[in-house]
């Protein structure tokens, strides 16, 4: 079932579609520009390619059950 879930998830982010559970939160993805970086070793120059990256936001709910759980 959770293998199931998460192959869902990654569809329909590959689809380019936002998935929201309600709830708990929103899973979307964002494009990353390319930019300039180095090797930390050798500091040498290296170019970061642009990308896709999945980013998650927690809804309301979750981050005020959270918090009172902490305390």
């Amino acid at each position: 079932m959770i293998e199931a879930f998460f192959e869902t998830l990654r569809a329909t982010l590959a689809a380019g579609e936002t998935v929201k559970l309600a709830g708990f939160g929103v899973f979307a993805l964002r494009d990353k520009p390319p930019r300039p970086g180095r090797n930390p070793q050798t500091g040498v120059a290296a170019p970061i390619a642009a990308r896709r990256i999945v980013k998650f936001r927690a809804s309301a709910q979750l981050q005020a059950r959270v918090e009172r759980d902490d305390a």
